[in-house]
């Protein structure tokens, strides 16, 4: 018997579920995690020059290459483990190294990534987050709120920390997604003594998953921001073109030009944003399902992970999505008129055409008319002529009757009309 035959993309869909581990991150540590991103057109941004940065930061620390087509790579350098991603829009890169600074959150831990390998980076910063990550002060064999509350007051702004135990109290983490003087969100995670390195590591990985999918969807902010502005001049200029067509079929033509400029920038504006409304609907969900699956619970009384996005972040997607509905409300109207413009116009050229037929069906009848009134002269005008040409055949032939010419010409008249009626009449049956 032949073999069974794979699909061949089994393989590589089955290796996609795996393609993204957590890093396993040791408890005391530090991490810092950088998301990079072109400017412009990231979507089709050349991705040979990530690979090229990539490599260049391995060749640094004398790191082991990626497959030539791969979107993650994971090494060691030098003391530190190294996770980097390519995504879509972006490229993520994640350091981590056991032990903590003498200085929280010291800005030195980004060195990791020298400063002219960042300044020869093919794309701009989105975010950065400084971690740090330490064992659960523990009182009683419960967490220590009050050593845990002194540590984080000392390093959040109070007024926007969002401290929360995670995953049924295995960890407790806190940031207040500020960006620091250094340029960098600070995160902490506290975990207790039985908390295994790959559990840190996912609870760090959806960490960084948040701050960044959030930090790309405010993108849509700003994406409907720019496309507010433009669309409220096209909804005045929709609503003047919308009260013109009242002005019945003189200026139809006129209003129905100036309506399809109006739908053309429309249609512009949406394949302007249509990609990055849809990414950040795509986002938003990503950042609730990544808050989700930390199973918080409220610590201390301080606001959870999902109270600070709702508070803070929900009203800036509500705005992506009121603006996505305006446009696709704005084109709708434009797309209403337009058919309403174009019935018009159509009914005021059909009445033109009407026109135009009754006037041809008039210039018709007259020419008709003009015909008969022609072909009654024609039969005289042929009579005369026929008559004169007969008279001189048959005078000659009636002469020694003593007939003359005048009443040969009496004679053969009535025959010729008669004949020549009849003539007219047959080619016109016959031409019918």
């Amino acid at each position: 018997m032949p073999p069974l035959q794979d699909h061949p993309l089994r393989y590589a869909l089955t290796n996609e579920l795996h393609a993204r581990p957590s890093p396993v991150i040791a408890v005391p540590s530090t991490a810092v995690f950088l998301a990079l991103k072109p400017a412009q057109d990231a979507v089709a941004r050349d991705r040979g020059q990530d690979r090229a940065h990539l490599l260049d930061l391995l060749d640094r620390h004398g790191a082991p290459y990626p497959a030539p087509e791969a979107t993650h790579h994971a090494a060691e350098a030098g003391r530190h483990g190294l996770k980097w991603e390519n995504h879509t829009e972006f490229t993520t890169w994640m350091a981590h190294a056991e032990g903590l600074t003498g200085r929280p959150f010291d800005p030195a831990s980004f060195d990791v990534f020298p400063a002219d390998w960042q300044a020869a980076a093919p794309g701009v910063r989105v975010t950065s987050i400084l971690f740090r990550i330490e064992e659960m002060p523990l009182s009683g064999g419960a967490c220590d709120g009050e050593a845990l509350r002194r540590k984080l007051d000392d390093w959040f702004v109070a007024e926007s920390l969002a401290a929360v135990s995670v995953l049924d109290g295995a960890a407790v983490v806190a940031s207040d997604f500020r960006i620091d003087p250094a340029g960098h969100v600070r995160m902490a995670v506290f975990a207790r003594p039985d908390t295994g390195a790959r559990r840190i590591g996912r609870v760090v990985q959806r960490l960084c998953e948040i701050e960044m999918y959030r930090a790309m969807s405010m993108l849509g902010l700003a994406r409907a921001r720019a496309v507010s502005a433009e669309m409220g001049a096209l909804d005045r200029r929709l609503a003047d073109l919308q009260a013109r067509m009242a002005g019945g079929a003189s200026q139809a033509e006129t209003v129905l030009d100036a309506l399809m400029t109006v739908s053309a920038e429309l249609e512009r504006l949406d394949m302007a944003s249509s990609f990055r409304f849809g990414a950040t609907r795509a986002y938003e969900a990503i950042v609730h399902d990544r808050i989700s699956v930390l199973r918080e619970a409220r610590f201390e009384g301080r606001q959870t992970l999902a109270e600070f996005m709702r508070r803070r972040w929900d009203p800036a997607m509500r705005t992506v999505k009121a603006a996505e509905a305006r446009l696709a409300l704005l084109s709708e109207r434009a797309m209403r008129a337009g058919r309403l413009l174009s019935t018009q116009v159509e009914v005021a050229r059909s009445a033109q055409n009407q026109e135009v037929l009754r006037s041809m069906d008039r210039r018709a009848d007259l020419a008709l008319r003009l015909q008969h009134t022609v072909e009654g002269l024609s039969v005289v005008a042929i009579s005369y002529y026929a008559v004169g040409l007969a008279s001189n055949v048959a005078a000659p032939l009636v002469e020694p009757f003593g007939m003359g010419k005048t009443g040969v010409a009496a004679l053969l008249t009535p025959l010729v009309v008669l004949g020549v009626w009849l003539a007219l009449r047959r080619i016109r049956a016959r031409l019918h």
